[in-house]
């Protein structure tokens, strides 16, 4: 008996790697950089790890961390990537449809590895019916373990690059960028930010702070609701 629960807990965390692999892969330069920028802006390496571990979102990492260099307030951070990562909520929901049966605790250890990444891996597996919780399970802790190193070494290793050496300066800007491309899937999605992007500039010069970053996603979040809406036949959940 014991010998066909090893090899079926064998079978899972191998099916959970095999599927996970490739967010491994690449958290670990994206990891690596935030844990040099995060250094860079005055974080030790506990502080870092810490951070990965009771945050684990890397946009949400990158924002803070950026938003700590520029000295921003703790309420305006702490607004920012709660906003940053509401989506949590949506993916989170179309993920319970497939795990009603599982238990809340079991339920809040899996919500809490959660990320774009995972959830795009997860979800089509689930609606396929060739997944399961502990898969899944694998899938979120392995990105997470994976995350965590790769965050601390960049901010052990940070000590020892110049600053601005290597484009690591620009990491920050390139991550952004490319959570904003894969995200522009419809001409609303362009549009909605291109008004985000002309509102945070414009109410930069006339607003003290980084509290522009907040008003200018509302408005543009709000300006691409209500033209999506207003647009003929549009169906409101459609989005």
């Amino acid at each position: 008996m014991t010998s066909i629960s090893s090899a079926s807990r064998s079978t899972v965390i191998k099916d959970g790697l095999n599927a996970g692999w490739p967010i491994c892969l690449g958290y670990l330069p994206i990891g690596m950089a935030f844990g040099v920028l995060a250094q860079k802006a005055g974080l030790s390496a506990i502080q870092i790890g810490l951070m990965s571990i009771l945050v684990f979102a890397g946009s949400a990492q990158f924002i803070a961390v950026a938003m700590l260099a520029a000295g921003a307030s703790a309420p305006a951070i702490i607004t920012t990537t709660f906003v940053v990562n509401l989506r949590h909520v949506l993916m989170s929901s179309a993920l319970a449809v497939y795990l009603r049966a599982a238990h809340r605790g079991v339920l809040a250890l899996f919500a809490y590895g959660v990320t774009d990444e995972s959830f795009a891996v997860n979800l089509p597996r689930f609606h396929a019916h060739t997944w399961n919780l502990p898969r899944a399970m694998v899938v979120n802790h392995a990105a997470n373990l994976v995350w965590f190193f790769s965050t601390v070494t960049g901010g052990i290793g940070g000590r020892f690059i110049p600053e601005g050496a290597l484009g690591i300066d620009y990491a920050l800007i390139a991550m952004f960028i490319c959570l904003l491309v894969f995200q522009l899937r419809k001409r609303i999605h362009l549009l909605t930010a291109l008004i985000a992007g002309l509102s945070a500039v414009g109410l930069a010069l006339v607003i003290p702070g980084n509290s522009y970053i907040v008003i200018a996603s509302i408005i543009a979040a709000t300006t691409g609701v209500i033209i999506q809406r207003s647009r003929p036949g549009s169906n409101p959940k459609n989005g």
